[in-house]
């Protein structure tokens, strides 16, 4: 300055934009501030002394703050580090340094969620970040995602990391992390010994309530005690109130009472608006109607639980307990004599809530009179999710939609939604309070969403006269239901955005038909539709209004007028439908190619070009190679979930020998084989963050094999291990060390697995809600059946029988090996009323084995068993030894079925029973062999086939006496079915006969004499 002094003028160099702003503001013209000028008219106005215009800067920039996401987040990082460099320079400026400082500390916090959507978050300085964090406005959906992000800032920011770690990881609020997250956080370089804290303090925290729990079971009145058990978090909810909370989410919390916290929840949160609480299979939903009460603004309710695996129209119930009666209406098509119903168990009626939209999936003991209660309480329903309800009624459902008269989207899958159900949806009448024609059609106009997936007692006519009404509707499911063709024809909306209509009947033309109308469909389903293979529709009628289309034409259409997210595809899909379908697919996140679809090895490898943005891709009975799986998986940087079912062509471990960081779910069925416990170690290196795992048919893992999952993936959420060698041979104890498992299936492993093991699992494992386990494993032969009190989390328990199968080219072998084939299988289902115990068969067809459907019987369990309860059959009892001849006889049953049902062109009258007669005399002559010559079955079990028709008894009697050993069936041997008095031909020996080829009229023998 004293050299400038001296000076007659000083050389300023400065960016001509930013002074020219500065004169325009001195002359007082308008000056725009924006994110992109603010630093260097700052700096300017600063330098040249302007200090109205730094002032103006700093409203701005305090304006910009208070709202949300005007900053992008490298605009926000500039003026941060602005900021600080200036505080370090000005020291009479630090105030104000310190206030940009503030404001972008507070500007993040506040928008931490959004923040998230830039890649340039982990550019984030960490001093920025560790303010943040400590900011008490900081604001995330969960603690998760912070822990989440830290983590990857952490890992690019590997030279910052260590010290930053160290002091600031200690922030996160660990005790609210998911376990799953913290356990699989364990081997990750910066979160393992916090990772290990955190796991242990949410088990501790878990079994202290589960001793809670087992201490206060023995009270008279179990509801009174959990509620007296929660007395300190009623103490903290009369303290602590957070008016800001809008949404609350405590899903799949093992350790809460949900009834009990609800009076905390409505103290605590008097704002809240969305309750999800997912997972709770002892909160009663007959107490829905008390807790809409206690939160006047709620309009948002989950209380979702895990589909029953016992769905009547996907298996056989062959045995059944404590299942509530399903009488269907004695006036099925009188659907709005109703009113009498209004006379409830409770004497006041409830206020109306504000709920509109209400989650009930999966819930097994709501009944028609809770459908009831929630019209009469939710007026202004439009949105009700009823997926998997076993227990309702198609009466309890129209009933229900009738009085709700907002509603737009129902989703009824796998539940009794028939025709009453329909009928309410497409006339919308009330028997009191509509009868004019112009309300006849409004529910069904209103309608978004209609999901009725395996609904199977729907009518074609019904389902035409409602889909023809709804021209809004946005998402439409109508899985495994028929005659859907003229349903779809008579759509005349162009809003779809989600079709399903897989495993039905569908045609390529009224498909084409609807994805014309309709450009806006973002998710596709037509896995399992093999009419889509036809080339055009059979029927005249359609052929006058709708052109032919091929498959082909159908994916071309498709390629030129939508843009996919999710498509679910089989037969009839090959290479070149992909190749047509290129410009729907840029977008596309989940893919599923099905039984009947083929890609090919070209498809493949072209699969991450055309779909870069895959998330999901799930492959069933498949060509695949090496090479176009390590395409996938190196190309495909967002996908999370990969599964290989049943495919050809093999893969090893090849595939497999790169990181894959990215990835959560894998499935591989029947197609690792060739996996040993090193190649399941390199797994677990290339893949640290599965959450899920299965597989099936890997013959060569050994009980080694449980310490490498345990210790590769301790977050594992899902393992489902089948055929996988010897992996439980020596008992279950590393995989337990996976303590955030929420569904365990283990069949078919290595017998060793304890008679105790469910309930243990259960006390080790504090998320398990499902498990499922074969009789096969059982070291002692069978399972202990936990009781209500000693359950823990548990909702779904399944335990399979199965049955030893001869093979069948070794029918008359008794030294043929015998494999075990699923038989049936036990499944308990808790809910929060009390156990039902179905026994049951799969009608459908699984792995490359199928089931025929079994009988019905009845079940009774005594309370407070922990065996095996014994059934009682209506059914007859099957002696000893019965499983050992069972298959040979079923498959000989299958024949006689087949030979029955053969076509009879070009026959004889006659010879369309001969080969009817043989098998009968097959079954005969094996029953004969097993008892008399091989002496390998009982008297009983012998004369059990007799009585059951498994054997001719007067055959068999006639084959001991002399002469008639070889006899083939009892007409021969009549003299009054033959001329003159003789038996038949077959019966003369081979040395007496004129002819050398003779056929039997009757049964076609060419020979039974004794002699021969």
């Amino acid at each position: 300055m004293l050299l400038e002094n001296g000076l007659s003028s000083v050389s300023i160099h400065w960016n001509v934009e930013s002074f020219a702003n500065v004169l325009r503001f001195i002359f007082g013209c308008p000056v725009e501030i924006t994110s992109d000028n603010f630093i260097p008219l700052s700096e300017a106005a600063l330098f040249f002394g302007v200090e109205t215009l730094l002032l103006k800067c700093r409203v701005w920039f305090e304006e910009v703050t208070s709202q949300s996401q005007l900053l992008c987040l490298d605009s926000l990082i500039d003026i941060w580090k602005y900021g600080l460099e200036r505080g370090k320079m000005e020291v009479e400026y630090v105030a104000a340094n310190d206030s940009i400082l503030q404001l972008c500390t507070s500007y993040l916090a506040r928008n931490f969620m959004w923040a998230l959507s830039f890649n340039s978050y982990t550019d984030v300085p960490d001093k920025l970040l560790s303010s943040c964090i400590e900011h008490p406005d900081l604001t995330v959906d969960s603690e998760k995602h912070l822990a989440d992000v830290v983590l990857v800032w952490l890992t690019a920011n590997t030279a910052k990391s260590e010290g930053w770690s160290n002091n600031d990881l200690h922030k996160i609020r660990t005790g609210l992390l998911p376990l799953w997250f913290a356990a699989g956080k364990r081997r990750c370089h910066f979160f393992s010994k916090l990772a290990d804290k955190a796991s242990g303090a949410i088990l501790s925290l878990a079994g202290h309530n589960y001793w809670i729990l087992s201490n206060k079971k023995s009270s008279a009145n179990h509801a009174n005690s959990l509620r007296d058990g929660f007395r300190l978090s009623l103490a903290l909810g009369q303290v602590l109130t957070f008016e800001a909370v809008q949404e609350l989410d405590v899903s799949n919390c093992p350790s809460l009472f949900l009834e009990s916290a609800i009076n905390c929840f409505c103290k605590s949160f008097p704002s809240l608006r969305t309750l999800r609480a997912a997972y709770f299979s002892n909160s009663k939903t007959n107490e829905l109607g008390q807790w809409v009460q206690k939160f006047p603004l709620l309009t948002n309710i989950d209380l979702t639980l895990d589909i029953t695996p016992v769905i009547p129209a996907k298996v056989s119930i062959i045995a059944s307990s404590s299942v509530p009666s399903l009488e269907p209406s004695t006036a099925s098509s009188d659907i709005y004599n109703c009113q009498s119903a209004t006379s409830l168990s409770y004497i006041s009626r409830p206020l109306p809530s504000n709920v509109i939209q209400l989650t009930l999936e999966g819930r097994t003991d709501i009944s028609d009179s809770n459908l009831l209660i929630i019209a009469e309480v939710c007026h202004s329903l439009s949105y009700i999710n009823l997926k998997g309800c076993t227990s309702v009624t198609d009466h309890g459902i129209a009933v229900m939609i009738l009085r709700c008269k907002m509603l737009q989207s129902v989703l009824a899958c796998d539940t009794s939604f028939r025709n009453n159900s329909i009928l309410a949806l497409s006339s919308g009448i009330s028997s009191v309070t509509q009868q004019n024609e112009r309300h006849s059609q409004l529910i069904a106009r209103k309608l978004l969403t209609l999901h009725i997936g395996g609904c199977r007692g729907v009518t074609g006519k019904h389902l035409c006269e409602l889909i023809s009404g709804a021209d809004n509707l946005r998402s439409l499911c109508l899985r495994e239901i028929q005659l859907v063709d003229d349903a779809l024809y008579r759509f005349s909306g162009a809003s779809l955005e989600m079709l399903d209509v897989s495993d039905t009947e569908v045609s390529v033309p009224a498909l084409a038909h609807v994805i014309r109308r309709n450009p806006d469909l973002k998710s596709l389903k037509i896995r399992g539709c093999r009419h889509l293979l036809q080339q055009e529709s059979e029927t005249k009628e359609r052929k006058l209004c709708i052109p032919s289309f091929t498959p082909q034409d159908l994916y071309s259409e498709l390629g030129k007028s939508c843009k996919l997210e999710e498509f679910l595809v089989g037969w009839g899909f090959s290479f070149f439908s992909l190749a047509a379908l290129k410009p729907a697919i840029t977008t596309l996140r989940s893919l599923v190619v099905g039984l009947g679809g083929s890609l090919g090895h070209d498809g493949l490898k072209l699969l991450p070009t055309m779909c870069p943005m895959l998330e999901t891709l799930i492959l069933y009975f498949q060509v695949i190679s090496d090479s176009a799986i390590t395409e996938i998986l190196r190309t495909l940087p967002h996908l999370q979930f990969l599964a290989l079912c049943y495919c050809f062509g093999g893969i090893s471990s090849l595939s497999f020998k790169f990181d894959m960081p990215n990835l959560r779910n894998l499935k591989l069925e029947r197609v690792s084989p060739w996996m040993t416990n090193e190649e399941l170690a390199t797994l677990a290196e290339n893949c640290t963050n599965l959450v899920k795992l299965s597989l099936i048919g890997c013959t060569l893992l050994d009980s080694e094999a449980q310490a490498i999952i345990s210790s590769g993936w301790p977050g594992l959420t899902s393992l489902h291990l089948e055929e996988c060698g010897e992996i439980t041979a020596n008992g279950v104890r590393s995989l337990l060390d996976c303590h955030a498992l929420e569904d365990l299936i283990l069949r078919h492993t290595g017998c060793g697995i304890p008679r105790n093991f469910i309930t243990y699992a259960a006390s080790k494992l504090p998320m398990l809600r499902k498990i499922s386990l074969d009789v096969c494993d059982a070291s002692e032969g069978d399972f202990d059946i936990p009781s209500f009190s000693d359950r823990y989390f548990l909702s779904t328990v399944k335990i399979a029988r199965c049955k030893l199968q001869k093979n069948t080219l070794e029918l008359q072998n008794s030294a043929a090996r015998r494999s075990p084939v699923h038989k049936e299988t036990l499944v308990l289902v808790w809910n929060s009323e009390k156990l039902e115990l179905e026994d049951a068969l799969p009608n459908s067809f699984l792995g490359f084995s199928f089931y025929h459907p079994g009988e019905k019987i009845m079940v009774e369990i005594e309370a407070g068993k922990k065996i095996m309860p014994k059934v009682k059959t209506n059914r007859v009892k099957y002696p000893e030894g019965w499983e050992l001849i069972e298959p040979t006889l079923r498959e000989l049953q299958a024949k006689m079925r087949e030979a029955e049902n053969d076509p009879h062109d070009g026959k004889r009258k006659c010879e369309a029973l001969w080969p009817i007669f043989k098998i009968a005399h097959q079954k005969s002559r094996y029953i004969f062999d097993l008892y008399h010559r091989r002496k390998e079955i009982s008297k009983e079990l012998y004369e059990f086939c007799m009585d059951q028709g498994y054997a001719d008894r007067n055959l068999i009697a006639k084959w001991k006496k002399p002469g008639y050993e070889r006899l083939c069936c009892l007409r021969c041997m009549q003299p009054r079915d033959h001329n003159f008095q003789t038996t038949c031909v077959c019966r003369v020996p081979k040395h007496l006969r004129e002819e050398k080829v003779i056929e039997c009229v009757h049964c076609g023998c060419r020979g039974c004499a004794s002699g021969d």
